[in-house]
């Protein structure tokens, strides 16, 4: 089995420094992680506190991890909103900072239909022609990526790994089941 992203990676927090965000901070975790032998680093996702950072912190922060990085591991960005326009452009702006791939959330807030879900994706996956890795935690969007959707979207030539945050090991068993895995990744 060969995907875009093998082994293990790691989702960077967003350090503060007096209500600031530490850019020397981020490049000191930046080494860390490559030194200990990560395999990609998630970039200004949820755990990074995405919602709550500016798009310019979020542009700064990117280029930060992409210049200390060196092209040494992928880069995968978080750019999924509940608002697909907003998405699209966050993530045009990560794949013209360098980002190897985007990682996407589901919608949150609004609860959105599962044709709603393949219409989000699939516009941002088109627009940007990045790899991309859906994200599906509903504890914190109160939506979920149907198995059904997860399989149709797979379909998608851009549409690369899904990140499982469900704790529900017979939805991850069903996928295993019913998609390519040599083809589509389960994180």
């Amino acid at each position: 089995m060969s995907h875009i992203f093998e082994g293990t990676g790691v989702a960077l927090i967003t350090p503060f420094s007096n209500g600031e965000v530490d850019y020397e901070a981020i490049k000191r975790q930046v080494h860390f992680l490559i030194d200990n032998h990560i395999q990609s680093i998630v970039v200004n996702g949820t755990t990074a506190e995405n919602p709550t950072l500016t798009d310019e912190e979020k542009d700064r922060i990117l280029t930060t991890v992409i210049e200390e990085n060196a092209q040494r591991v992928p880069i995968i960005v978080g750019t999924g909103t509940n608002n697909t326009q907003k998405s699209i452009e966050a993530s045009l702006r990560a794949k013209a900072l360098g980002a190897d791939a985007i990682m996407l959330i589901t919608p949150y807030y609004l609860k959105t239909s599962q044709r709603g879900l393949v219409a989000h994706f699939e516009a941002i996956a088109n627009a940007t022609e990045l790899p991309v890795v859906l994200y599906n935690v509903p504890s914190r969007t109160n939506s979920t990526i149907e198995v059904d959707t997860v399989v149709r979207l797979s379909e998608n030539p851009y549409i690369v790994a899904l990140k499982d945050a469900t704790n529900d090991f017979n939805y991850l068993a069903e996928l295993q089941q019913r998609l390519d895995t040599d083809k589509f990744a389960l994180y």
